[in-house]
């Protein structure tokens, strides 16, 4: 089978209830980061804003927010308590689903993170 083209193509392939957990959390995706581009990475809908922002995808028993970012979570372990984590992905089910607040925070740690590192090379660039 072919890797979807678009985000919609993918969410499309996707059962529910997994589908609506993952359009909800595409809506949010889009709100919290309007300037984001939306395309499709490693068969997965993925958000790039300058740098890769997030990425999301559904699995056979659940779906994982990729933060894009191995220090990212760290921030915010206490608010992740209760979820499967690993350096990079937190794993939801519908049963678990990730709360709307939540999913803005990890959103405005990332686009603050990119802002740092961006402004990190242009000093560096600077410098030289």
């Amino acid at each position: 089978m072919a890797p979807p083209a678009t985000v919609d193509d993918y969410l499309s392939a996707v059962p529910e209830p997994f589908r609506a957990m993952l359009d909800s959390l595409r809506a949010i995706i889009r709100d919290a980061a309007p300037e984001a581009t939306e395309q499709i990475s490693y068969g997965m809908p993925s958000y790039k804003q300058g740098r890769a922002l997030v990425s999301f995808g559904a699995f056979k028993h659940h779906c994982s927010l990729f933060g894009m970012s191995g220090g990212l979570y760290d921030e915010l372990d206490r608010e992740l308590a209760g979820w499967r984590t690993s350096k990079g992905t937190i794993q939801f089910t519908p049963d678990r689903p990730l709360p709307e607040a939540l999913v803005r925070r990890i959103i405005a740690a990332r686009l603050a993170e990119i802002a740092r590192l961006d402004a990190g090379m242009t000093a560096k660039r600077k410098s030289k």
